[in-house]
């Protein structure tokens, strides 16, 4: 996260955490026509198993916070405020995240390249100290935690039971002949 959207995510953390959920994290995305603050919310992780963020919990935390930005004013000029639960493709945002996933892959951007790399996918194996360690093709690749730009998880959709069906592998996919 970019220093911006860690002051963002302080100061709106407690607002967040009032209405019972969890702030994630921030991204602050400047540009020339305005900007867009996107927050990603939770519920906390002990209730994770009986309920989702739903959009009842977005628009709550958006009511909220708006009002609390617009007495702050941390952001200058126009902006867009977007509320959103993290989706299946969780961003991570702290070293706690990456240790509640490990097992789990990931991609990850480098702020600065390392052993040649700017971008990185595998498995999270690990957190040590302020240190996530990956198994990148076999082989672990420790990175400390203040050189990651963004990363989130991949979905392992053949788990899901999302992954697309191969052809000729379904009976609906063999072709029948007309028996006259």
């Amino acid at each position: 996260m970019t220093d911006k959207a860690n002051e963002i995510s302080a100061l709106l953390a407690p607002t967040v955490a009032s209405l019972g959920l969890e702030l994630l994290g921030a991204e602050y995305l400047p540009s020339p026509g305005g900007a867009v603050l996107r927050l990603y919310i939770d519920v906390p992780q002990a209730e994770s198993a009986e309920r989702n963020v739903g959009i009842e919990d977005c628009e709550s935390v958006s009511r909220e916070v708006s009002a609390q930005l617009d007495v702050e004013d941390p952001i200058s000029g126009n902006y867009t405020l977007e509320v959103s639960s993290p989706g299946i493709d969780r961003p991570l945002f702290a070293p706690s995240h990456f240790a509640r996933f490990a097992g789990q892959s990931a991609k990850v951007g480098l702020k600065l390249p390392q052993d040649g790399r700017r971008r990185l996918q595998g498995r999270i194996d690990r957190v040590e100290g302020d240190s996530i360690v990956f198994d990148v093709d076999g082989n672990p690749f420790e990175v400390a935690f203040d050189n990651i730009d963004k990363a989130k998880l991949v979905p392992d959709w053949e788990a899901l039971g999302m992954a697309p069906k191969k052809p000729g592998k379904s009976p609906a996919n063999k072709k029948q002949g007309n028996k006259k």
